[in-house]
């Protein structure tokens, strides 16, 4: 079967990696930290996907900037004091596995840090199936399109041949952004209702269906 899209990029957290809980509770502590107004569930999970320092910024906009930092630290020590706890979902090396072998090209465009990705890819070992990744620290924090358009540069693909899979509409909006197709699954950070209005070309529940629909239209 011929393939419709050379390079396909996932996002990190939520996406492959079960850490939408963690990531969620470690804002929210950081906050209580620091005596802060603490989000909610809701408003804690909108901002995943995002780089931290834009993630914060949405957080908590009264606060002046020169606090961020302290946010970010002590946001840091709760998620690392955990992190060792969190996994891919089921069937994720299975999947990646079965895309290279079909001569996709993988990548990973994420709101993570350099250090933090490099430290789970080596940590899950799948780092070798990927032939690029970029992070928020590195380049623009989604949506803009600038990750997506580094990485299709750096694999020499066109957008019309790449598809960006994610749990956010920030995954979404970037591949819109970047002129490329999205796919979002449902599992993540951010509900269906809200993907649905961003039009991806599907909604998947879990990765047994994204292999399924992966299989039939990539």
């Amino acid at each position: 079967m011929s393939r419709k899209f050379d390079l396909i990029v996932f996002d990190w957290d939520g996406t492959l990696m079960d850490s939408t809980a963690l990531i969620v509770r470690s804002l929210q502590a950081a906050c209580a930290d620091l005596e802060l107004p603490v989000p909610d569930d809701v408003r804690a999970a909108h901002v995943i996907g995002l780089s931290l320092a834009d993630a914060i910024h949405y957080l908590l906009p009264q606060v002046p900037d020169s606090a961020h930092q302290k946010v970010a630290e002590r946001y840091r020590y709760h998620f690392l004091t955990d992190a060792d706890t969190l996994v891919l979902f089921e069937g994720v090396p299975e999947l990646l596995a079965s895309l290279h072998e079909r001569g996709h090209q993988l990548a990973v465009a994420t709101g993570k840090a350099r250090r933090g990705l490099d430290r789970v890819l080596i940590g899950s070992g799948i780092e070798h199936l990927f032939v690029a990744t970029r992070c928020a620290d590195e380049s623009f924090s989604k949506p803009h399109p600038g990750m997506l358009l580094e990485l299709m540069d750096e694999c020499m693909v066109a957008p019309e041949r790449t598809l960006m899979i994610g749990d956010t509409t920030h995954d979404l909006l970037m591949a819109r952004n970047a002129g490329a197709a999205g796919v979002a699954v449902s599992y993540g950070a951010h509900p269906v209702a809200v993907l649905q209005a961003e039009q991806p070309l599907a909604i998947v529940s879990d990765i047994a269906s994204l292999r399924d629909w992966l299989a039939c239209h990539a």
